[in-house]
């Protein structure tokens, strides 16, 4: 029910939106409620106790000393945005329109969760002081002085987030090594045959790879592999995945993946609770594109989700505008800037934009055309595109995928051929 509707029930009735989580899908709701119309109160809890601040930079200018923060350029009191820091929300009772914290319940009228995801942790590593993880600003406080040291440091989980604190590792002077339970890199992220062509940036970097390698215990100085070898460790990095943070949310009922632990959002970010809505790493949602539901851990998506959130609240422009984007996501490391747009999982061919030995060069990821086009292998419809320095093709191809483009497979092929120039 829009903020109109409830105060012409009742004149004197303040309505209030409360927002569990201040990182970036958080704070980014706030300001889209202002900026869509919302005159009502607007609380924003948030677990730290520091001002608002983005995550990208953590793992580069603030692991390496480059920058002293990243907080948001967000005047929160300028837009009657009440911000309480260091102050988590224990429970949510939908059935009373409450939040409980530790100092007291708070009533709302809408609730948008956007508590984000928790770092996975490796296990028989808790309590030891030389094992990190990168996640909030006070992680990469403490991996400053390890960096600026020079330790010797070995890396847990060769994913996005392990490849670029190899990077900045480097980059600092220290001796790193990578140590990853699967085949290649980015396995969970990637096929073999692109992932395969990453491995090689690790030496280049002059950073140590070790696939196939599984942590069997850590000590203090030593990370013990299973098959036996010690390697010397002054700092552990865990960089092995994230997981919705939920689990303050047992008993609410409010629906959860017994998959992932993700809130079960519907097209539109709404919960199965009513008036509860939800955005950012910590909710999926149905995606007809794709034909699956998405979980998806990355900025954008914590960028574009508030919109939709804040005009189901207010009946805004985009009050029943169904939710579902082309899932975008960048990496910086090892030197080289990739980028990602799409979902690849049920893509028939991968082609190939360039050499992918070179500095420069993309793939994109086809599906068969149904219809009149059945069986035509010179052509398909974009669905996924990684570019590694070729951010034309990821913009162009971007925009391809939002409107269901079908490639001419042969000018694909081209990397000297405009990507748009491919499209039929």
């Amino acid at each position: 029910m829009s903020e109109q509707s409830k105060s012409s029930q009742d004149p004197d009735h303040t309505p209030r939106v409360v927002i569990v989580g201040a990182g970036i899908a958080g704070v980014q709701t706030a300001v889209a409620l202002r900026e869509q119309g919302w005159r009502g109160a607007i609380t924003l809890f948030g677990d730290e106790p520091h001002q608002p601040y983005d995550r990208p930079p953590l793992s580069k200018a603030v692991l390496l000393g480059k920058a002293e923060g990243a907080a948001f350029d967000v005047d929160f009191a300028s837009l009657g945005i009440e911000l309480h820091l260091g102050r988590p929300v224990t429970a949510l009772r939908p059935e009373e329109h409450l939040v409980e914290t530790a100092e007291g319940q708070v009533r709302y009228d809408h609730a948008v969760l956007a508590t984000g995801a928790e770092p996975l942790a490796l296990p028989g590593s808790a309590g030891l002081p030389h094992v990190h993880l990168l996640r909030t600003l006070d992680d990469a406080e403490r991996l400053r002085p390890v960096l600026a040291a020079r330790h010797e440091i070995v890396v847990v989980g060769a994913g996005w987030i392990g490849a670029e604190f190899a990077t900045a590792a480097r980059e600092a002077g220290c001796a790193v090594t990578v140590v990853e339970a699967a085949d290649r890199p980015l396995a969970g992220a990637l096929p073999a045959e692109v992932a395969a062509h990453m491995a090689g940036w690790y030496a280049g970097s002059g950073a140590r790879l070790r696939t196939g390698a599984r942590v069997a215990a850590v000590e203090a100085g030593t990370v013990l592999l299973a098959d036996g070898t010690a390697l010397p460790a002054d700092a552990v990095v865990v960089g092995i995945g994230a997981r919705p943070a939920t689990g303050w949310l047992a008993g609410s009922g409010v629906a959860l993946s017994p998959d992932d632990g993700s809130v079960l959002a519907d097209d539109r970010l709404r919960t199965s609770a009513p008036d509860v809505h939800a955005v950012g790493d910590c909710a999926s949602f149905p995606s007809a594109r794709y034909g699956r539901r998405l979980l998806i851990h990355h900025w954008d998506n914590a960028l574009q989700g508030p919109r939709t959130v804040a005009g189901n609240i207010t009946g805004g422009p985009a009050e029943g505008v169904v939710y579902d984007p082309v899932p975008y996501f960048w990496s910086e490391q090892f030197g080289r800037f990739v980028q990602y747009a799409g979902h690849h999982d049920r893509a028939d061919e991968l082609v190939w934009r360039g050499d992918p030995e070179s500095a420069a060069w993309s793939v994109v990821w086809l599906r068969k055309e149904t219809g009149p086009a059945e069986g035509r292998p010179d052509r398909g419809r974009l669905v996924a595109l990684l570019a590694v320095g070729r951010p034309r093709d990821l913009a162009q191809g971007r925009k391809l995928i939002e409107r269901g483009a079908v490639l001419d497979r042969g000018r694909a092929a081209d990397a000297s051929v405009p990507l748009k120039a491919a499209a039929l």
